[in-house]
């Protein structure tokens, strides 16, 4: 088969293979276009304030953000606006009447009320008390917000409600709310300036939950409260005071996270691997607390019991002269080393030396060196206990 040949059967071959998978696919798949909500990046998610910010940018509103209330860096000028949305109780007295002055030279402070930490303990702070502003005993509690397209739509569902009490520096403008449960907002006049004052300030922030819907009932994912239009424009009525004038100061009581936070979550590819490696490392250098061999098994018997079970099991089979022989043998071992004249005699030559040696009668060295009758358990006894005594006298 020629090259040319084999190629083009090779290529239909995958013709015909390859149009009725295209055709398949084409018939059991189709194209759609998905949209996810990516999760805030870099200041976006950390900064509540900071979808306010970028679009009071985009109107030409000179625009700083800051983590808190810093007076030396910010120099408040008449005209700026301030939104704190940091925790007003927090704040000192000195900062509290450095603030009131501000307001009173023209200055636009807008303020939520104290959150509650905790059900038994109720926060005023010396900001809100400078200005008669007193939500101590007062509760969260949802504020209808009449909108065209939207009838169920509420606001302040997640700040305290306040009353302002009477006084001779500061007068109320605009109020929002009622006697009876308290105010949501309240839009105070103070010599120059203007104090805006609400329950929360959830409708300028970025990524919150909508209004009037709970953590329990509401879907994960947040909705940003400045893309509800009803948010854009309170937000804009609240700073309409000194919008376009100075500058707006944004102060989003939050920090970024830092290096250690980053480093944890972030850099986890990195330090888990290197992790491990150490571990392993110091597994293999460590100090083994005991041996790669195992001990060796504990001898159950001493040797004495051993030698008396030998003993045992040849006098059992008839084989008494076996231990007779051993322990003649070692006698004499020990005698040609102790005296190897009487050794190297015969008879009773030997017999007669060795009593000479041990200065023990002839008779009972004879006896010891002479075996005993066949089935005589009591004589072989009795010559192996004298072969022992004349082998430790030597």
């Amino acid at each position: 088969m020629s090259p040319r040949l084999r190629w083009m059967l090779v290529a239909l071959g995958v013709l015909v293979v390859g149009i009725p998978l295209a055709i398949l696919f084409m018939r059991t798949h189709e194209r759609t276009t998905t949209t996810e909500q990516l999760p805030p990046q870099g200041e976006a998610a950390y900064n509540p304030l900071y979808v306010l910010g970028q679009a009071l940018r985009a109107d030409g509103v000179r625009v700083t953000s800051l983590p808190r209330v810093d007076l030396q860096q910010m120099a408040l000028q008449p005209g700026d606006t301030l939104v704190l949305l940091q925790d007003s109780a927090e704040l000192a007295p000195s900062t509290a009447q450095a603030l009131k002055a501000w307001v009173a030279r023209g200055g636009h402070l807008v303020v939520r009320t104290p959150p509650i930490v905790a059900k038994d303990i109720d926060r005023n702070g010396a900001l809100l008390d400078a200005f008669g502003v007193n939500s101590v005993g007062f509760d969260r509690q949802c504020q209808p917000f009449h909108v065209r397209d939207d009838p169920q739509h509420v606001e302040f569902c997640r700040g305290r409600r306040f009353e302002v009490l009477p006084s001779d520096e500061v007068r109320i403008e605009r109020r929002w709310g009622d006697d009876s449960t308290g105010l949501v907002y309240a839009r105070l006049r103070h010599a120059q300036g203007t104090l805006d004052v609400a329950a929360d300030l959830e409708f300028m922030q970025g990524q919150v939950r909508r209004s009037g819907i709970t953590d329990a009932d509401s879907k994960p994912g947040g909705v940003d409260g400045l893309h509800d239009k009803a948010h854009r424009d309170l937000a804009r009525q609240v700073l309409h005071p000194n919008y376009g004038k100075g500058t707006m100061w944004l102060v989003y009581a939050s920090r970024p996270p830092s290096l250690w936070n980053r480093a944890f979550y972030l850099g986890w590819p990195v330090w888990l691997p290197l992790l491990l490696a150490l571990l392993g490392w110091l597994w293999a250098r460590a100090q083994r607390l005991g041996s790669e061999v195992p001990s060796p098994a504990a001898e159950r018997r001493s040797l004495l019991e051993h030698v008396r079970a030998s003993g045992e099991l040849l006098l059992r089979f008839g084989q008494a002269p076996l231990l007779y022989a051993a322990v003649q043998r070692a006698f004499l071992q020990r005698l040609r080393r102790r005296a190897p004249s009487a050794a190297a005699l015969e008879g009773d030559d030997r017999v007669h030396a060795i009593a000479t040696l041990l200065h023990w009668p002839h008779s009972r060295v004879q006896t010891a060196l002479h075996p005993p009758a066949a089935g005589d358990t009591a004589g072989l006894r009795d010559r192996i206990r004298l072969l022992i005594q004349m082998r430790n006298l030597l």
